[in-house]
Order: structure tokens, then C-alpha cells, then sequence
């Protein structure tokens, strides 16, 4: 067996392991997008570690972008295997792509646009036009791949090799990989974490462990830090939301990823509203996606907690108040740069290097009145990473930005688990576990984890390079 590190190696986005047994049989997990704009990393989106015609089957943990948002370019570019995934990431799946597909195709007839602008005005470098990685009709062939498969139950990939998805509590439908492969009378387990979720968060479930494997392949996004407690969040967001809108006046803006992050927000809006403390301003979803996804929430609760389900005896609609408004229409969100007053807007993407929010923060950052609530991790190189690193400016379609508005952080809002929290997720893998390969996290903290991992006694574990491929005896 041999495994190989083709996105998420040494990075917190573009997840992809290219997986292979001994008798040839290649199984994918995760076919993600890399989001940013490292130079290094130009090339990734478009250019495969591997030939795609070649997989025969593929492993989704989870419908975040970063995870399965190339997976139209896989099936365009050859690809013909099943999709496996829990049924609520194939339901979230539907729309992400299709939204992703969208943004492709708009990235790609903007920068053509400032192209043709720059040969009207003479200059001499010709640059090819960009091509989108994928349109909205690659979506549909790459959808009919998917087969939604249930929790904790153990399914046959072929006759060598079975998989277990398990809850890993991270966003809806998000599971752990852990696969069984019986050969020459042989029995190697191999695991993979996906993204871990945080325990006791609203809405999901406690991130289940994983049954004890030989080889795993493990999350590190906060791999060196430690999240704000529960308790304390709730204090600190009712702060913020009464600076921001009581006492300044102003605008608050939450960028926030559409599946995951927007609902626990709205939950806990909701939550404040019932008990009568939520000040009385308008709340603005504005994102199709996350309406759309919301959707997708209410149509799976076999993913809730208790205490959702014991919070709906309550309140029917935990997604939804008199003050909340969901926008859909564009020309309803650019209304919301007119207002003059207080208001909270939460808008997707959650880096804010896409999607809508890119538009309040260019109409709203260089006011003090006004806030900008900084609510889970952002890639260094994004508008997010570089804000939430203390930017005195941004460019922002072209035209620099001061930014004058607060920025308040909560990474304890984060769907991912903090070092302690992995720890403690894998915890029970020591006896067992022959190797631990850390991705999905910034070099530097991966680093610190694995300091952090080996003096808890876990002995031997790597740190992949991308592309770098590792055999397993």
C-alpha cells in the first residue's frame, strides 16, 4: 500500500490522498479546491498529482469547498468511479458545487473583462483568457457519481475493502474515513479524520472516535492553539453585537461560511431572540447558498444534538425569527449597503475572498461606525487572513481600502477542534497506530502539534510535503 499527499500538505485547503493497495486498486480522499493566492500554488486548481481516468473510486468526507469543490473537474477530466459520503454531504454537495461552478464562471468573465480593458489600453504582455475549472453543467455528470451511504455501518467498496463514516461533528453530514482492507489474509486499517469538529457545539453531534486503525491520516488546523470556552463566547458575542449596533450605531458584518458556520450563528441569534435578549435590529442572511443550505439542515435531523431537538419543542423553526431576513436576490443585497443604522449581515464566503460579502466589505470597512466579526480561520493568504493579521488597508476590487471599521476575532465559533480537542479525539489510537501524518494546517503549527502529539506518546508521525508519497508495510 502506498499513500500520497496531493492537496492539504502543508496547508489548511485543497484536501486530496491518493490512496493505493497492492493490487493497483486507487481509492481518492477528498478532491478539494485550494483557496488563496500563494504564486506557489497557482497551478494547483488546474494541474492533477495524478490521471484522473485512473481512480476508481472515491471517498468524501465532507461538502466544504476545500474538500470537494474540483470534484466536477475530476469527472470532466476522466474521472467515472463512485462518490461515497454520508446522505446529508451529498444533499449539501448539491448546492456547494453548483454554487462553486457559478463562482468559476464569474471569476473567469471578470478577469477576461480587465483583460480585454488592458489591451484597449495598449499594453504589450498577451495573456491567454481564463477558462473556468468547471461550469454549471459539469455539476449535474458529477452528481449522478455520489452514493449517499449512512453512519456507522460498515459498507464493501470491493471484496478487499469495506468503509466506516462515522459522525466527525464538524459541519452537517461530515464524517471520519476509516477503511478495512483484508488481503492475503491480512487485515491493515487505515483512517482518515477529515475535518474534527469541536465537542458540545450547537446544533451536531459530539464527533464520534474512530475504531483503531494502523495508518492515519489526521486534521491540524489549530494544531497549536487552544479555542475560547463555550461560555465565554456567548458573553463575548453579546458584547460585540451591542458595541457594534447599540452603541456605535453601526453595521455589523459577520463573513461566514454558507453551510455550517451561517446556521450556528442564526441558531444562537434565535436562541437570544426566544429569551428576549437580542436587541431589537434587523439580521440579514445574505447568501443564496446558505438559504439554500439551511434548507438542507432542516431536511436532515438525524444530524442534530439533544439539545437542538430538545430546543425545538420550544421554537419549531430553530432557523428563523421575526428580525431575520434571508436575501436572494442581488438587488436586494446591494440595498443593504444603503442603510443608515444599525444592522447585523452575515454573508458568506467565511476568507472573504468570493462571494458577497467582498461587497460590504468594500462599501462598509473604512467606516469606524461599523464592525467586521472575524468568526472561524482564514487562510494567510485571503482577504480574510490578511485582515485578521492587522492590515491597515485592502484592495478590494482593484481600489484600496482603508480599514477603519473594528475587527473583532472569535475563532471559538470554528467548526474545527482545537489541539487539545484532536488530541483527545485520537486518543485512542496509541496502541495500534504505526504512523500519524498531520495535513490540513499551516506548516509552522504543524510543526508545533507534532511536539505537542510526541510528548503525549503518540511515536511516530510525519509531516507530508505535497506530493510526497509514503509506503505502507
Amino acid at each position: 500500500m502506498k499513500v500520497k499527499f496531493c492537496g492539504a500538505a502543508r496547508e489548511v485547503t485543497g484536501s486530496s490522498h491518493l490512496l493505493t493497495l497492492d493490487d493497483g486498486y486507487t481509492i481518492l480522499l477528498d478532491c478539494g479546491l485550494y483557496q488563496g493566492h500563494d504564486k506557489d500554488m497557482e497551478s494547483f486548481n488546474r494541474v492533477w498529482s495524478f490521471e484522473p481516468s485512473t481512480i476508481d473510486c472515491m471517498i468524501l468526507s465532507h461538502a466544504h469547498i476545500d474538500h470537494c469543490g474540483r470534484i466536477p473537474k475530476l469527472v470532466k477530466d476522466g474521472f467515472e468511479g463512485n462518490i461515497f459520503c454520508t446522505h446529508a454531504t451529498r444533499s449539501l454537495c448539491a448546492i456547494m458545487l453548483l454554487d462553486s461552478a457559478k463562482i468559476q464562471e464569474y471569476d473567469a468573465a471578470y478577469q477576461n473583462k480587465q483583460l480585454k480593458k488592458k489591451k484597449k489600453k495598449g499594453k504589450k504582455k498577451k495573456k491567454k483568457e481564463v477558462e473556468p475549472l468547471y461550469t454549471s453543467k459539469d455539476v449535474p455528470p458529477a452528481m449522478d457519481l455520489f452514493i449517499g451511504l449512512s453512519y456507522d455501518r460498515w459498507y464493501s467498496l470491493n471484496e478487499d475493502v469495506d468503509v466506516l463514516f462515522r459522525d466527525a461533528g464538524h459541519i452537517l453530514g461530515s464524517a471520519s474515513v476509516t477503511l478495512r482492507v483484508n488481503r492475503n489474509g491480512k487485515t491493515t486499517m487505515f483512517g482518515f479524520t477529515g475535518d474534527i469538529g469541536r465537542p458540545k457545539r450547537p446544533i451536531l453531534r459530539d464527533p464520534m472516535p474512530m475504531p483503531e486503525v494502523d495508518y492515519l491520516i489526521c486534521e491540524s488546523t489549530y494544531g497549536s492553539k487552544e479555542h475560547t470556552a463555550p461560555p465565554q463566547e456567548l458573553d463575548k458575542f453579546l458584547r460585540i453585537l451591542t458595541e457594534a449596533c447599540m452603541e456605535r450605531k453601526g453595521k455589523l458584518i459577520i463573513p461566514a461560511f454558507s453551510v455550517g458556520r451561517t446556521q450556528e450563528i442564526v441558531y444562537m441569534l434565535d436562541k437570544l431572540e426566544t429569551d428576549g435578549r437580542l436587541p431589537r435590529i434587523p439580521v440579514y442572511v445574505d447568501s443564496p447558498l446558505a438559504v439554500n443550505a439551511t434548507l438542507v439542515f432542516g431536511a436532515h435531523p438525524e444530524c442534530y444534538d439533544d439539545d437542538l431537538n430538545e430546543y425545538m419543542l420550544i421554537d419549531d423553526n430553530p432557523f428563523g425569527f421575526n428580525q431575520l431576513t434571508y436575501v436572494r436576490e442581488v438587488a436586494v443585497s446591494k440595498q443593504l449597503n444603503n442603510i443608515d443604522g444599525p444592522c447585523i449581515i452575515i454573508s458568506s464566503a467565511g476568507m472573504m475572498n468570493a462571494g458577497r460579502v467582498k461587497h460590504h466589505l468594500f462599501n462598509n470597512i473604512d467606516n469606524a461606525k461599523n464592525t467586521l466579526l472575524i468568526v472561524g480561520y482564514c487562510s494567510p493568504d485571503t482577504t480574510g487572513g490578511i485582515i485578521k493579521a492587522g492590515a491597515e488597508k485592502i484592495k478590494l476590487f482593484g481600489e484600496w481600502k482603508w480599514i477603519n471599521a473594528q475587527i473583532e476575532i472569535m475563532d471559538s465559533f470554528s467548526a474545527h477542534a482545537d489541539r487539545s480537542e484532536i488530541k483527545d479525539f485520537i486518543s485512542n489510537q496509541k496502541k495500534r497506530l504505526k504512523k500519524l501524518f498531520l495535513v490540513h494546517g499551516d506548516y509552522e503549527r504543524q510543526k508545533d502539534f507534532k511536539k505537542y502529539l510526541k510528548k503525549d506518546g503518540f511515536k511516530k508521525v510525519e509531516i507530508p510535503d505535497l506530493r510526497q508519497e509514503f509506503d505502507l508495510p
